[in-house]
């Protein structure tokens, strides 16, 4: 009767190794290459002529971008406490309530990928010249081959570089040519098609990050087709985002920095017209009639208000010069760190990289099978 510790009867599990359990994977590798090595020479040819096929005709893509800052006076989480924050992962100036603007912390990130932004931009005309690639015919010829350039926006030119316009016209629910630079008489159609292009861009094409969160600085990309159109969509972007901003930011300054300089011209006009007035009232005293006995009266009554328009007239300047600082002092600063010029970046697939990419595939490929059907 064998001891109730005796450990001989039970069976004895290997060790789990990993060095083991790769090698022996990369033998059944070999094994399965070597019995069908012309299968998988063949395997790899063909994926290596779709690699490179598919570098060819892939279309060249054109990166822009653009990395600016937003500098505003009131941000108070700046400084020696917000560096410390920003080392362990914390937003102090947001905690301090400096983060509360259009522009400032994260919000750029979901302003910039507005809608109705993307909407303006892309209704901005697009430039048609010899180094656009943009004939007058292409362009904007509709069906009746009439060619509406001044109109041409940079959603038409979108919809001309991605075929959409044909696909418009092929549509059983559509069935023609929509052009977003002039009226059309189905507007809700227009702009159905509208959001589909701002859809595609921003699911596809256009990126907006924050490179570094201890860091004020933002990074807004974009790659299409067409090199030009790249640039256009970044640059009038960054500009209506930085007009709203401001706008929002110190438009209640200046529409009250425009009421106060209409009521100091008024005043102003108001203060000549009585100069005139008291110095006539003081030119008539000295011939005046002895038994005339107001008119020291009228005298003294125009030099008054001429003092009283006076006295307004300085506190209204004083207040709108008042205002004007603060509008200075308000006005935030958006600052254009980098930006791309032409020629703009090319994302393209080389000829070696479809290759190298269409043999490396096709052998995982052919590998994964056999291998799986050796299993079996």
């Amino acid at each position: 009767m064998n001891a109730p510790n005796d450990m001989s009867n039970y069976p004895y599990e290997q060790p789990f190794s990993f060095a083991s359990w790769l090698n022996g994977w990369i033998v059944k590798i070999k094994k399965v290459i070597n019995a069908n090595f012309k299968l998988v020479l063949i395997v790899v040819l063909i994926g290596a002529a779709l690699g490179l096929v598919y570098s060819i005709f892939k279309p060249v893509r054109y990166n822009a971008e653009i990395t600016f800052s937003v500098e505003d006076s009131k941000s108070i989480g700046g400084g020696l406490l917000s560096s410390l924050g920003g080392s362990i992962g914390m937003d102090i100036g947001s905690l301090a309530g400096s983060g509360n603007g259009v522009l400032s912390g994260d919000n750029v990130l979901s302003l910039l990928k507005s809608k109705s932004m993307m909407a303006e931009c892309l209704k901005a005309p697009y430039p048609i010249g010899n180094n656009t690639g943009v004939t007058k015919t292409n362009a904007a010829a509709d069906s009746n081959k009439k060619s509406t350039v001044a109109n041409y926006t940079i959603a038409d030119r979108y919809a001309d570089v991605y075929g959409l316009r044909e696909k418009w016209a092929g549509n059983e629910k559509i069935g023609r040519a929509i052009y977003f630079g002039r009226p059309d008489q189905n507007v809700r159609l227009q702009d159905s098609l509208l959001k589909l292009i701002i859809k595609r861009i921003e699911e596809k094409e256009l990126s907006v990050v924050k490179p570094d969160k201890k860091l004020s600085f933002f990074n807004i990309a974009i790659n299409t087709k067409d090199e030009l159109m790249s640039l256009l969509i970044t640059q009038r972007i960054i500009k209506i985002a930085t007009d709203f901003y401001v706008d929002a930011k110190v438009g209640r300054l200046k529409n009250n920095i425009n009421r106060l300089e209409k009521r100091t011209d008024s005043i102003s006009n108001l203060l000549n017209q009585q100069t005139y007035s008291a110095t006539e009232d003081a030119r008539l005293l000295l011939n005046v009639n002895p038994a005339d006995i107001n008119a020291p009266v009228y005298s003294e009554i125009s030099q008054r208000d001429k003092m009283v328009l006076t006295t307004i007239y300085a506190e209204l300047m004083k207040n709108l010069e008042v205002s004007k600082a603060a509008l200075i002092q308000e006005t935030p600063t958006v600052q254009i760190v980098d930006q791309t010029g032409f020629p703009l970046e090319r994302i393209e697939t080389k000829w070696y990289e479809g290759i190298l990419l269409g043999a490396i595939l096709s052998l995982l490929a052919i590998t994964a099978l056999l291998l799986f059907r050796e299993q079996d």
